[in-house]
């Protein structure tokens, strides 16, 4: 006779209905209390903030501005459960904060805290019914678990996102096509030459070809200590298709080791119009774009 009444208080199916309902019911009590206890929950998160150290980049006033947005968007997605809010919570809060600086483990930090606060909270409020105790917790903590995921998966996103937008604007500023003359574009190329970067050099110089219908481009290298092979191939194919669009490759600057790689992937340089410095290419250039070319000493110079 114990053995079945163990099985019958332990049956999912005459539990299960009353434990929804007690969830149902529980959610709007512990909402209710959390913004009748807004001011002193918040001012106590926002203290374990400051001495932990978290959020440094910023001022004690934005900290506290910033904690009862996050303490006041929190019990809404606790109240509603609504998913598109918590989403939109989390990416709002990322793109506020990013900005100053704000690293990820500070983002987990504060969330784990207010999480910590509240649940706090409810265990010095109902801490003598034990039983309604663990009702509460039941219905707070994966709501709050939920929450924490999504802020730190949001977060991650975003970062990653401003990450490369600033490492594509990076790369834009340090391969500028440049205009010299008429006809005439120069490409100094600074830095590592990566197969990403080479990729996106091959476009910005293909679309500066035919906006400024050039005929004749001098690709200078001196800046790049070496290249991968594929990045070495990818510089090939440059040429090529610049060739197609009807503008002439000089490249100046070319290392050793550069020459080696080119050489090791089978390209034959007598085939590359290659000159030692950007100086002999410029001079190079204009010679094919027709222009004389001519050097003035310093006693002919005209004076200013």
């Amino acid at each position: 006779m114990e053995h079945s009444e163990d099985r019958s208080q332990h049956s999912p199916s005459s539990e299960d209905p009353e434990t929804s309902i007690e969830h149902d019911q529980l959610l709007p009590e512990l909402v209710a209390h959390l913004r009748d206890s807004r001011t002193e929950l918040r001012q106590e998160w926002a203290n374990r903030i400051t001495e932990a150290s978290l959020l440094s980049s910023m001022t004690p006033q934005e900290v506290f501005s910033e904690a009862t947005t996050v303490y006041d968007n929190y019990v809404g997605v606790l109240e509603t459960g609504s998913v598109e809010a918590l989403q939109k919570y989390a990416q709002d809060l990322s793109e506020r904060i990013i900005p100053r600086g704000v690293e990820t483990h500070e983002v987990l930090g504060i969330v784990l805290f207010l999480r910590d606060v509240l649940a706090r909270s409810l265990f010095e409020k109902y801490h003598k019914d034990f039983s309604l105790l663990n009702r509460i917790l039941d219905a707070y903590e994966p709501a709050a678990n939920r929450i924490a995921n999504t802020v730190a998966v949001s977060f991650v996103q975003e970062r990653e996102r401003v990450i490369r937008q600033q490492q594509d604007a990076i790369r834009e500023l340090s391969t500028p096509v440049l205009q010299v003359r008429e006809r005439l574009l120069i490409l100094p190329i600074i830095g590592v030459l990566d197969t990403q970067r080479a990729q996106q050099l091959t476009q910005q110089l293909l679309s500066a070809i035919r906006r400024h219908r050039a005929k004749v481009v001098v690709v200078d290298i001196t800046g790049v200590a070496d290249v991968d092979v594929a990045a070495a191939t990818h510089l090939v194919q440059t040429v090529d298709a610049s060739r197609l669009m009807g503008a002439g490759i000089i490249i100046t600057g070319l290392s050793s080791e550069i020459a080696q790689t080119l050489v090791h992937i089978g390209v034959d340089l007598s085939k590359m119009n290659t000159v030692g410095d950007l100086q002999g290419g410029i001079e190079e250039a204009e010679r094919l774009l027709g222009f004389a070319v001519r050097r003035v000493a310093d006693g002919d110079r005209q004076p200013d």
